[in-house]
């Protein structure tokens, strides 16, 4: 099978949710970037909240990572990324977003790995929310990938991430520019305050007769109402929130016990989202298991959005786990 680097779709019929909720088809859809797949190792890349699967290439979200000669490199390795049902990159919209969980999501790309008939997969690798589907899917299916990386994220939503994502959800539902004003206030979520002090300093624009951190509020939130649509952000933030492998299944340590894939959690140090004092809680509680996980850290100023920015340090974490040697390093940094 030859797939181009253009939109794919898989079509997965009688999907109950884990609410329960009976969906006679779910439009799955997705990118295949790199060598075809079949040919080489395949990489599946999970996209962030207001990302799709678009990862490298033109208009590429990810392309300082991933590309020819990078250190995910489309010359060695497929690169596989679906889109999460819903977020609106297919023009398909689900606007009954409580019924669905990130395990849910996790379960429908499993579908499409199967469906692909790709045996297993050589690393698994995102970001902040997809990076918790992540953990959904090793969980869901512990001999899926050799590798997994999750980056910016854990294997549960934390109060503070459910706190963040309720009020999230409130002003979703009831502000009279929902996108603009949620987007407002995750920018906070995702940087610090020594980044925008360094990037800001106090300044103001005479112009618009503001400050320029708030100019550059308003532009990230008018910037995202352009490209995205309110029921994707909806179903996004309610799939962070739904993030926790051991709901209904048993202890964290019996969960992660079954996980064969080699584990290479990535934190920054300064992330006040998925903080990294909880990956090195994960990181303590996994090593006690086993001794194929080790732990990362980006220093940054920025925050949780390090990992889009501090691409130096990120492709210096990950280029031992992609030059195609046999052996894994557990090297932490």
């Amino acid at each position: 099978m030859k797939l181009k680097n253009n939109l794919q779709h898989i079509t997965v019929s009688n999907f109950t949710t884990e609410s329960g909720v009976l969906y006679p088809t779910v439009k799955l859809s997705y990118h295949v970037f790199g060598v075809d797949l079949y040919k080489a190792p395949v990489v599946l890349i999970n996209h962030a909240l207001t990302g799709n699967s678009n990862a490298t290439g033109l208009k590429g979200w990810w392309n300082d990572l991933i590309g020819e000669t990078k250190t995910i490199d489309t010359q060695k390795y497929s690169v596989l990324a679906f889109n999460v049902p819903g977020n609106g990159m297919d023009n398909n919209i689900i606007d009954s977003y409580n019924d669905f969980t990130a395990r849910d999501i996790a379960r429908l790309f499993i579908y499409g790995i199967n469906y692909l008939e790709i045996e297993q997969l050589f690393a698994i690798v995102g970001g902040s929310v997809v990076g918790g589907i992540g953990w959904e899917m090793v969980a869901l299916s512990p001999k899926i990938a050799k590798n997994f990386i999750p980056i910016a994220t854990d294997w549960k939503a934390t109060d503070w991430i459910i706190a963040n994502c309720f009020l999230q959800e409130q002003i979703l539902l009831n502000s009279s520019q929902p996108i603009e004003d949620a987007r407002t206030h995750a920018m906070l979520c995702y940087r610090t305050p020594e980044s925008l002090k360094e990037k800001f300093n106090t300044s103001y624009n005479s112009n618009l007769e503001n400050f320029s951190v708030e100019s550059w509020l308003m532009h990230h939130g008018e910037k995202l109402q352009k490209r995205f649509q309110l029921a994707a952000y909806k179903m996004m933030n309610h799939v962070l929130k739904s993030i926790d492998i051991t709901r209904n299944r048993g202890s964290f340590e019996e969960v992660v016990s079954a996980i064969e894939a080699n584990i290479y959690l990535v934190a920054i140090d300064s992330d006040l989202f998925f903080t990294s004092n909880e990956s090195k809680n994960t990181y303590k509680e996994i090593l006690k298991l086993k001794k194929n996980v080790s732990y990362h850290e980006i220093k940054s100023i920025h925050g949780h959005d390090a990992f889009l920015i501090e691409y130096n340090q990120l492709n210096t974490i990950l280029s031992s786990i992609f030059k195609f040697s046999n052996q894994p390093c557990y090297e932490c940094i």
